[in-house]
């Protein structure tokens, strides 16, 4: 057993191959929260029948890519923003606004409050509690709204709690926001994942709020982190040419432009991907809810959070799985979860099967 904690990311096999002795090719990544089905196969014919055209600079105004994400997202071409990946976006929106007092959702993506840093900017948190299963109170919310605020940015489903406010929700604390100036950035990294997108989903919302952005990606529904492609959705044509002002070119290359198109096509592959990830979500939480020393909640995403009730911490976990060649994330690094705190995503049943044995000692 390690003498000091460590803290991984989900996607640190290499460390975790130093540190542990542990191949990374032996390692059940349960702490990527990415699609296990892999990327694509459409993606994988595209890319191949695509290899020459890295010749050549991509489109610069990425005209197909943008159409193909019009037709699966029911949307104007137009209000699409491609990024190399949702991070490179999330970086321009704070460097173009500078927020000097965001409000963020808490716990959440560490990568928010880097950007703002980076950016220049300051933020507070509003931290979501857990005897509300990690929802806000929506006037509660509201009223830390206030007209100081220049930023409003959460993630939904959120990252690490799975929870998620609905499409209805989203419209309600639009409407406040817009009445205090407010700008609304939603990361929909893992909508597709959703029981029912639309429920949850904020992209219906762009063309009546110009102050609402939305992110959404490749990297783990479609399991490609590597291709680096992601997209926001906004529909005020003035802060889409200034994003696109400081936004490098050629930010995404000609293969993930050219190729890309064919996954959001792939019907087989989204069909099968959200029928496994519905019922083994559902199997997992029911198998778990009914450990007395184990805490559950609603679960959006890919992924589940579950809290550790028997005195064991969450490193201690961490290392009771990595030991036994499965990575989970130990949740002890995320800002406002106190207490003992785990989260894994879903995998194939013959995998999901032996980490259940292990929460569950059975």
């Amino acid at each position: 057993m390690m003498k000091k904690k460590q803290t991984f990311h989900g996607s640190d096999l290499e460390k975790i191959e130093e540190l542990y002795g542990i191949k990374k090719e032996d390692i059940i990544p349960f702490g990527g929260n990415v699609n296990p089905l892999g990327i694509s196969p459409r993606l994988k014919e595209s890319m191949a029948e695509h290899l020459d055209d890295i010749s050549e600079y991509p489109d610069r105004d990425y005209k197909d890519l943008r159409n193909s994400l019009s037709r699966y997202l029911g949307i104007p071409a137009e209000d699409i923003i491609p990024g190399n990946g949702a991070t490179e976006l999330i970086g321009l929106t704070f460097q173009l606004l500078c927020p000097k007092n965001a409000l963020l959702l808490t716990p959440t993506y560490s990568e928010y409050t880097r950007e703002i840093s980076l950016a220049g900017g300051s933020y507070k948190e509003y931290f979501l509690r857990e005897e509300n299963d990690f929802r806000p109170d929506l006037e509660n919310l509201k009223a830390h709204l206030t007209a100081d605020v220049d930023l409003f940015a959460f993630c939904n489903p959120n990252n690490p709690t799975s929870s998620a406010l609905s499409a209805d929700e989203i419209r309600e604390i639009l409407d406040h926001c817009r009445q205090n100036h407010i700008f609304v950035m939603v990361d929909e990294t893992y909508v597709e994942f959703a029981p029912d997108i639309q429920k949850i989903s904020a992209v219906s919302l762009v063309p009546d709020y110009p102050n609402l952005m939305v992110l959404r990606g490749t990297s783990k529904f479609y399991a490609a982190p590597g291709l680096r492609l992601g997209y926001g959705i906004c529909s005020d044509f003035q802060f889409r040419e200034k994003i696109n002002a400081i936004k490098n070119p050629w930010t995404i290359n000609t293969l993930a432009a050219v190729s890309a198109g064919a996954m959001f096509e792939d019907e087989e592959y989204i069909r099968r991907t959200r029928e496994l990830i519905s019922a083994e979500r559902t199997r997992c939480l029911d198998l778990l809810s009914g450990c007395p020393h184990l805490k559950t909640y609603p679960a959006y995403g890919n992924f589940l959070l579950i809290r550790l009730l028997d005195g064991t911490t969450s490193f201690e976990m961490f290392e009771k799985c990595i030991r036994q060649g499965m990575m989970i994330r130990d949740c002890s690094s995320f800002e406002g979860l106190d207490g003992e705190y785990i989260r894994f995503c879903i995998q194939k049943k013959e995998e999901n099967d032996r980490l259940l044995k292990m929460l569950t000692g059975n």
